[in-house]
């Protein structure tokens, strides 16, 4: 038998979920924008960019007290994401 309040807990995830999905939509958008502006396959990757967004999320999850390594683990693999979504469709000019 499945705890009711699980249940209940599970149902907020879900509905978190479907904000998330929204989130990533808005953020594929955007990458989309970037990508439209790059000249070459090579700027795709910037290592600057990376480490600068793994740093404030960094300071962002202490700030909140949100375990660093959920939270650089998520980035990394969002980072790796939308990297190969970018070759995928980069189109040269």
């Amino acid at each position: 038998m499945v705890n009711k309040n699980i249940l209940v807990i599970r149902k907020k995830l879900d509905k978190l979920d479907d904000k998330f999905i929204d989130l990533i939509k808005k953020r594929t958008n955007l990458v989309e924008k970037v990508l439209a502006n790059k000249k070459f396959k090579k700027d795709i990757v910037d290592k600057k960019r990376i480490s600068v967004i793994l740093r404030n999320i960094k300071k962002k999850s202490v700030k909140k007290k949100i375990d660093y390594r959920i939270t650089k683990k998520i980035w990394k693999s969002m980072i790796k994401a939308y990297i190969e979504f970018e070759y995928r469709n980069f189109k040269k000019k």
